[in-house]
């Protein structure tokens, strides 16, 4: 089972802070409990609720075989996401957003195959026979290649969803998203719209115990997602030869 969502647990990571009063959006207020020094209290108990229903509509999509995109390029977030986005074997973004990384999707697969080719001529020899300054500007090309897509390098085809960390610095990501109807999950923070999300969780988006809080619970979720579905693949495969068996037999 993954993870219980417990309130205590996301009060001690602070998971509750909102964003100064004056910066708030008022599409926040049903997730906001209270006012104190001038900042927003958010209401971990729907905090919770809306956890638990991200996680189940997550689950879903890891058990179908299906990939969820994470996105967070701020510095806090970054490593945080790519950690937990990794251990989970789901792809991320965590440098700069590609412009088209969704709607242009053709372009990107074209720059991993690009660097799927470097990769081939290092191995069958075709690099050792370039001149020093070609292998230097091909490296160069790899290295920037790597950073901005290596962890998508991956990816065959769109992903399922996107699970996004902080929606006002990733707005480019969750407008493509929109465009192809692709479900956003997000973290949303009381300065943020959450009607531009398909899975709100209100959350604190700037502290990094906050952010790792989430992101433990969630991909938690998605690792039992995706244990479901070895065990629904393996005892499909246990039924197949239980059948084939018999048929064998009485043949014989």
């Amino acid at each position: 089972m993954a993870n219980k969502v417990e309130v205590k647990d996301l009060l001690e990571a602070g998971v509750h802070f909102g964003h100064m009063t004056r910066k708030w959006d008022p599409n926040m207020a049903p997730y906001i409990y209270m006012e104190r020094n001038g900042i927003h209290i958010i209401n971990l108990y729907k905090t919770a609720a809306k956890i638990e229903e991200a996680n189940e509509a997550l689950k879903k999509i890891a058990a179908s075989g299906r990939k969820v995109l994470f996105v967070a390029t701020k510095k806090q977030a970054k490593d945080i996401v790519a950690e937990k986005a990794a251990a989970a074997n789901m792809p991320y973004i965590t440098e700069r957003w590609p412009g088209g990384m969704l709607t242009n999707f053709v372009t990107i697969r074209k720059a991993v195959k690009k660097m799927a080719s470097i990769d081939r001529m290092k191995k069958d020899g075709t690099f050792d026979t370039l001149s020093k300054k070609e292998k230097l500007q091909i490296e160069r090309l790899r290295a920037k290649l790597e950073k901005n897509l290596g962890s998508i390098s991956d990816m065959s085809r769109l992903p399922a969803a996107l699970f996004v960390v902080d929606i006002k610095a990733e707005h480019i990501a969750v407008k493509e998203a929109q465009k192809l109807n692709i479900p956003v999950f997000a973290m949303v923070d009381t300065n943020s719209d959450p009607r531009q999300v398909d899975y709100v969780i209100p959350a604190n988006d700037d502290a990094s115990k906050s952010i790792d809080k989430v992101l433990s619970l969630v991909t938690a979720a998605i690792t039992e997602g995706l244990s479901n579905r070895t065990s629904d693949k393996e005892a499909e495969a246990t039924e197949e030869a239980k059948v084939e068996t018999p048929a064998a037999a009485s043949e014989e």
